[in-house]
């Protein structure tokens, strides 16, 4: 992944559950947050309702190649947080990616601007 890094740190996570704006459909909720830096850093989490080890690391590894190829369409400098939700596991990374180009990108233009929230 070219412009990313992993998120590992758990106040990061927080940071966009609380304060960062959501994206979802039936499968996926997506959080992300700016992070004030020249590149995005992606956090991914499956919760064990979505199954075994087996089936979360699945989810993951479709999450991680959708979001592979839809990289260089993304804006740069957010914490993105990809969640898993049930019934994930049984989807493509081409849905994914779709959810991605349609819904999360357009979302994530408009929902900040120089790293401030736009009040509704």
């Amino acid at each position: 992944m070219l412009f990313t890094t992993v998120l590992k740190d758990n106040r990061a996570f927080q940071r966009c559950y609380t304060k960062g704006r959501f994206a979802a459909n039936d499968f996926l909720c997506v959080y992300f947050y700016p992070n004030k830096s020249p590149y995005n850093r992606l956090g991914i989490t499956v919760s064990k309702k979505n199954g075994g080890a087996v089936e979360r690391n699945r989810v993951k590894r479709i999450i991680r190649a959708a979001y592979r190829l839809s990289e260089d369409k993304l804006p740069i400098g957010y914490d993105i947080v990809f969640v898993g939700r049930k019934g994930a596991d049984g989807k493509k990374s081409s849905d994914v990616e779709r959810f991605i180009d349609i819904r999360l990108i357009k979302e994530m233009n408009r929902s900040f601007k120089d790293g401030v929230r736009k009040k509704r």
